[in-house]
């Protein structure tokens, strides 16, 4: 046990070496569309892998990072992707011809792929941990000096990685994970006076919970539904739903038993999702308990930033969530930017947050997650729900549309503008989810898009970009972010390619040769 806890303390302080180097480099980082570097993105999605179940076409998740490629518009910059399974050669040229004023040859050249080949439940850095020889290639591919590595989320088995591969990861170091959860969130909104809605402490057993719950509507009598969360759940797939109205005649005294027995009515946000299985976890992960807020006018605004290797603070985006589920607890989509009546607000908000974050010693990315409930006065109430201390599902349409138009962000409008001075505004989902869509290949919606002229223009920096293509045969699931030049257009955009997708798949395509 002393040899493993020392060979242990002997990575990590690799790996903070690691994060001082990359912090010494920063500037040349920062510079990368004009620098010379190698970027190696692991689009693992390393949360737990139960959880990750849920999600139909998980491991196709890997294909959210595909807008890094558009970094190769710069000419001195080399990529390596990796993911389980070989990508489909037709969505690489997908991205690669999306590349403004740069030869698709050139840019190929500057791409390395590697693959493990390996579709199982295991996270994607487990994969390549467990290949001495492909970490071998990639460390060969590389140059160690101009090097970094990106990540979807950052773990021990990120941290494992930098430290054999010798690459610092941009990303921040995993000890701070907590941060990241259900309760380490509600600690940092009391820490920096962001408001948030009661609940509970973190419990590790359903006795304790139901417990919990009651306090909590002792202080909350007039709660008419309590949020159960796994502790580190995400995307709202271990929410749960407690309906009060069914237990208001208990006094009380009897309201923790009450609760434990009414677990098994719960209103699960996950489909398939059961009381053993969700009981079952929270020894392993923990929950909370935490009042549901009702509103009439209530939305669902987030505000992404990231803190660079200075410590400084920068806000990136604002958007509001679309939701789905039983009760909108689970993230579909999103779109940008959030309200304007309440967006700048957000972004204070969020600063808050992220200095807090980087006091603690957090790196790039982070989103903080909100409810907003319009008042009799007309003002908003912002509560704030967590944190995710790593990309998210609004990270990628964002990259993609500062990616693609080269454009600012500015915080004093909350707008993003092109180069030419013109604001943005994108729908963006992960979830564009039918039946009918089954069996679409990737050549078949390679020809709708042609066909129906679908596809991202440069030259009016509008229409839409398509990922996930990987998940839409075997699952009917692809993700698409709509750009325009105002929010209808972008939303009239995402409706055509729905409606033309619709047509494509409605059973009388006949093929001509």
């Amino acid at each position: 046990m002393q040899e493993l806890n020392k060979s242990s303390s002997e990575s990590a302080q690799k790996f903070r070496n690691l994060q001082t180097e990359l912090r010494e480099r920063w500037r040349a980082i920062e510079e990368f569309d004009s620098g010379d570097c190698d970027i190696i993105i692991i689009p693992s999605v390393s949360l737990d892998q139960q959880e990750m179940r849920k999600i139909e076409g998980a491991y196709h998740y890997e294909e959210r990072h595909l807008f890094s490629l558009i970094r190769l518009r710069n000419p001195r910059t080399r990529l390596i992707y990796i993911t389980s399974e070989p990508l489909h050669p037709m969505i690489v040229d997908y991205y690669l011809q999306l590349l403004p004023g740069i030869p698709f040859s050139h840019a190929r050249d500057r791409l390395l792929l590697f693959s493990a080949y390996d579709a199982s439940a295991k996270s994607l850095t487990q994969k390549i941990l467990e290949r001495p020889r492909l970490m071998e290639r990639i460390r060969q591919a590389v140059r160690p000096k101009k090097s970094y590595m990106v990540c979807y989320n950052s773990t021990p088995l990120e941290r494992e990685l930098s430290v054999q591969l010798g690459i610092p990861l941009w990303a921040s170091d995993p000890d701070l994970l907590y941060w990241g959860t259900k309760s380490g969130s509600r600690q940092i909104f009391q820490e920096c006076g962001v408001p948030y809605p009661d609940g509970s402490e973190l419990v590790w057993n359903a006795e304790d919970l139901a417990e919990a719950a009651a306090q909590l509507w002792e202080r909350q009598p007039h709660l008419q539904r309590i949020v159960i969360k796994l502790n580190e759940g995400f995307s709202g797939e271990g929410n749960a739903i407690l309906d009060l109205k069914s237990l208001a005649g208990k006094a009380p005294t009897e309201r923790a038993k009450a609760i434990g027995d009414h677990f098994h009515n719960l209103r699960f946000q996950s489909k398939g999702e059961t009381w053993d299985n969700f009981s079952s976890r929270i020894p392993e992960l923990g929950a909370i308990a935490e009042a549901f807020i009702e509103g009439e006018e209530k939305f669902s605004p987030s505000v992404q930033g990231r803190i660079i290797p200075s410590g400084e603070v920068e806000i990136l985006s604002t958007h509001d969530q679309i939701l789905g589920g039983p009760d909108g607890q689970i993230f579909l989509g999103c779109r940008f930017p959030a309200d304007e009546s309440y967006r700048l607000a957000l972004q204070e908000l969020g600063w808050k947050v992220g200095q807090n974050l980087a006091k603690k010693g957090a790196l790039e990315r982070f989103g903080v997650d909100f409810l907003a409930v319009k008042q009799s006065d007309g003002k908003w109430d912002l509560q704030a729900i967590e944190i995710n201390l790593r990309k998210g599902g609004t990270t990628h349409p964002f990259m993609a549309l500062k990616l693609l138009t080269n454009g600012r962000y500015e915080r004093t409008t909350g707008l993003f503008y092109s180069q030419q001075g013109r604001p943005k505004y994108y729908v963006a989902s992960d979830n564009l989810k039918k039946e009918r869509y089954r069996g679409l290949l990737p050549n078949d919606l390679m020809d709708i898009i042609a066909d129906n002229q679908l596809h991202f223009d440069s030259g009016t920096e509008t229409g839409s970009v398509f990922h996930l293509m990987g998940c839409l045969s075997e699952f009917g699931k692809l993700g698409v972010t709509s750009i325009g030049n105002s929010q209808q257009e972008a939303e009239d955009m995402y409706n055509k390619v729905v409606k033309v997708l619709d047509r494509e798949t409605s059973g009388d395509f006949r093929f001509e040769i």
